[in-house]
């Protein structure tokens, strides 16, 4: 008995030496981990030691090259820079630019947005109102969604006079609820699936616009001043009343659609500044035979784009003509909607225009250029 007591004396000696040993282990860990954990809280990541302006410029190019919008909500959102940490979400929140272009649309919304508009309404104010008084690109595609459209156009009347860029595809036209001022807009991209008759006289700086064929049947602007001009699946006796009024215009784009009634064509139309004017026809199974590139004085036309069936029997001698009556001195022009075995050929073409520098063709079946760029893009 004796024997055993001594034992456990002995063991329980063992255990405290051992227990005593663990504990300064112990000690040393925690001084070591003490230490450590300082050198870590004395580094700072590069990152954070940038200044906010260097920042924020990071946070712009983030984003896609104004006036092009990012997605509402998502990894590509500027949202996203608000939830990486405190100091980012203050930056973000601060950079008014960051939050100048909006874009709601099928394709780049949501489905539980989408279905939710109060909430959509709520954001689009929330960006609007921390764009500060950046100028602001608006991008809105009704067309298969179930957006509040008249709660959202409340939402940027009052924002109306720092709109840049607006592309509009509405079933309803809300554009009369903006008033006649919009100081600063320079581009207008304009799809109507109504005629509603409506005037935007008060925008100095308006310079590009896209319409479709409601749209360009609705709306009267300041024609005159525009530079740019595309009007899409357009007839061509929609064309005509406005291209007579738009002297500055520098390029055009014409996707036509046939005329489902006679057209009285005009005189000559002069625009002494055009440079550029692409045609096409968007119907694969109708001729549209009145747009008559004769009807147009092009002095300072440089690229010519039109189909083949528009040059009427002989081609070459059309053009020539056309090119004599303007005096333009043309340096790219392509020639689409041909098929194989085309009379002309290619090289008639060439021989006749060697004084163009680049002379192109398309065949039917291929992509024209815009449909290639789209497509590298």
């Amino acid at each position: 008995m004796l024997d055993s007591l001594e034992a456990d004396r002995t063991r329980v000696a063992d255990i405290a030496a051992h227990i005593l040993g663990l504990e300064r282990s112990i000690a040393e860990l925690r001084a070591e981990q003490a230490t450590v954990q300082r050198r870590l809280d004395s580094y700072r990541y590069p990152v954070l030691t940038l200044p906010n302006e260097i920042i924020s410029e990071i946070f712009l190019h983030f984003l896609p090259i104004y006036p092009l919008c990012p997605p509402l909500v998502g990894i590509l959102s500027p949202i996203c820079l608000t939830h990486i940490c405190h100091k980012w979400r203050t930056i973000a929140l601060a950079t008014p630019a960051l939050w100048k272009a909006i874009q709601l649309s099928a394709t780049c919304t949501p489905s539980t947005l989408r279905n939710k508009g109060d909430i959509t309404v709520k954001i689009f104010e929330t960006w609007l109102n921390r764009s500060g008084c950046c100028p602001v690109s608006i991008e809105i595609n009704e067309y298969g969604t179930t957006f509040q459209m008249p709660d959202i156009i409340s939402a940027i009347v009052p924002h109306r006079a720092r709109l840049e860029h607006l592309n509009l595809y509405l079933y309803d036209s809300f554009l009369p609820l903006f008033g006649d001022q919009m100081p600063l807009l320079r581009h207008l991209d304009l799809g109507l699936d109504n005629w509603i008759p409506f005037t935007l006289p008060d925008v100095p700086r308006l310079r590009t616009v896209v319409l479709d064929d409601l749209a360009a049947d609705s709306v009267t602007l300041p024609w005159g001043q525009l530079t740019s001009l595309t009007l899409r699946v357009v007839e061509p006796r929609l064309c005509f009343p406005i291209l007579e009024q738009t002297a500055s215009l520098v390029h055009c784009v014409l996707k036509l659609w046939p005329d489902d009634e006679p057209l009285d064509h005009p005189g000559s139309i002069s625009l002494p500044c055009l440079e550029s004017l692409v045609v096409s026809n968007l119907s694969d199974d109708k001729n549209i035979t009145d747009f008559k590139l004769t009807s147009f004085i092009l002095p300072a036309l440089l690229k010519l784009e039109i189909p083949e069936k528009f040059l009427g029997s002989t081609p070459i001698d059309f053009l020539a003509s056309f090119i004599s009556t303007s005096g333009c001195k043309l340096q790219k022009m392509r020639i689409t909607g041909r098929t194989i075995g085309s009379s002309p050929s290619e090289d008639s073409y060439l021989a006749a225009y060697p004084f163009i520098p680049s002379v192109s063709f398309e065949y039917e079946g291929e992509p024209s250029d815009d449909e290639s760029d789209s497509d590298s893009g």
